[in-house]
């Protein structure tokens, strides 16, 4: 039927454009999506609302609904502390809801997105760190497609254990021109090597400098997802070869927010046959009309699918620029020497939680950060068991494994609780 307000709805116009493109019907655009995610009913909405005050009434009900208790819960979105200020700054006007823009118009913004770039090179020892993208997930996606294109090659080397979650979207993103390979075996047919550190497991990675002779020695490029609220104490990867380093940030003053603030960086070093396989936006420092005057905007614009539509090397969209913000906010309060002593505090914590829970940690003798790996016997009956205590005590990864995630947060007396309670639950 024709809907009023969709263009293109008529269904005489609608059968014009699937012939234009060879489809025969709408649901060919979803075939990649697997059957277990589409919804194969309507939405469950509550008939509609006559006055608003019926609506904030059914919305605090749903609200009222949420549960507070001490929370464990990690596994891509984590309870770090935000400081105020963070919170005070994105909520300006000014921020909050500037959208795109251009510099002549957007001066203020894009300084602001100047100094977080500025910030994430110096923590990351890189030259090039784009405006923020959708998530790590996209960011990590998109860091092996720039590798693919560089070498001219269709094949990454998965070498470190990643959440399903991000391996279906790397699925997803890569498919059908990058082929996803796991294993320790790279030839000269793979474009990268992807490491991440510390990974699904809380891991940190200590075998970096050799996937990086790996991968240089067959002509292929190192990829190295991290999370920067660690590189206060862990090296950063360009130091031991990475080519490209990518991830999430949001540990960098943004809440958990029921699945969180989230967006991506990308980073490499000032190559500009790599730098020009960046589909995202680049901000840089260029002189106005004004002699010895300067002022912030869009470097090597050219690359942008805003530059080029159809001809970009990627589709770019909205960037999340309102979180890159909100980062710079954060590292400029932080400095090196707030990165250093946050890392240092969580490896502790992580370590003292690890040791709380003795035999059941999984890997014990691996550097952890912020996250391990427990057995147990049945994962949903413990974390049941721990709920009634008002414990969130970690997210299940299968039946008889539990991912436990400890921060700058958690007091040692937390850590306690938790410990005592798991122990006596089994």
């Amino acid at each position: 039927m024709t809907h009023p307000y969709i263009p293109n709805a008529e269904p005489g116009v609608r059968a014009e454009m699937l012939a234009a493109i060879g489809a025969s019907s709408v649901e060919e655009f979803y075939a990649d999506i697997p059957a277990s995610l589409r919804l194969q009913r309507p939405l469950d909405l509550p008939a509609p609302f006559v006055a608003e005050y019926e609506l904030k009434r059914h919305m605090k009900g749903l609200f009222d609904r949420n549960v507070d208790g001490l929370s464990f819960l990690g596994h891509g979105t984590y309870p770090h502390y935000v400081p105020a200020v963070c919170d005070e700054v994105n909520q300006r006007s000014e921020f909050l809801t500037a959208y795109a823009g251009e510099p002549y118009e957007d001066h203020g913004r894009f300084q602001a997105l100047f100094e977080y770039v500025s910030m994430m090179g110096e923590l990351l020892e890189m030259d090039v760190v784009n405006v923020p993208t959708y998530d790590g997930f996209q960011a990590s996606g998109t860091a092996i497609r720039m590798a693919a294109r560089y070498t001219k090659r269709a094949k990454v080397l998965i070498a470190s254990p990643i959440s399903a979650d991000k391996l279906s979207k790397l699925a997803d993103f890569l498919t059908p021109d990058v082929e996803i390979v796991h294993g320790t075996e790279i030839d000269d047919t793979f474009a990268a090597i992807y490491l991440e550190t510390p990974d699904v497991h809380g891991v940190v990675a200590t075998n970096g400098r050799e996937l990086a002779e790996a991968a240089h020695a067959h002509g292929a490029l190192l990829v190295v997802s991290t999370d920067p609220i660690s590189l206060g104490v862990l090296a950063p990867p360009a130091s031991y070869g990475a080519d490209i380093v990518c991830g999430d940030i949001q540990s960098l003053g943004m809440h958990q927010a029921y699945g969180g603030g989230h967006a991506g960086f990308i980073a490499t070093q000032d190559h500009e046959p790599l730098v020009a396989e960046f589909p995202s936006r680049l901000f840089g420092i260029a002189p106005t009309a004004v002699d010895g005057e300067y002022g912030f905007g869009d470097v090597f614009y050219d690359r942008t699918s805003f530059a080029l539509r159809e001809e970009g090397k990627e589709w770019v969209g909205t960037a999340a620029a309102l979180w890159g913000i909100t980062a710079g906010v954060y590292l400029a309060l932080m400095g090196p020497e707030g990165m250093r002593e946050v890392g240092e505090t969580i490896l502790a914590r992580t370590r003292y939680a690890m040791d709380a829970l003795g035999d059941l940690v999984q890997d014990a003798e691996a550097i952890h950060f912020r996250e391990f790996a427990i057995s147990v016997r049945d994962s949903h009956g413990l974390l049941a068991t721990l709920r009634e205590q008002g414990i969130f005590g970690g997210v299940p990864l299968d039946d008889r494994t539990v991912l436990v995630c400890v921060t700058e947060r958690h007091t040692i007396a937390e850590i306690d609780r938790l410990a005592a309670a798991v122990k006596e639950a089994l």
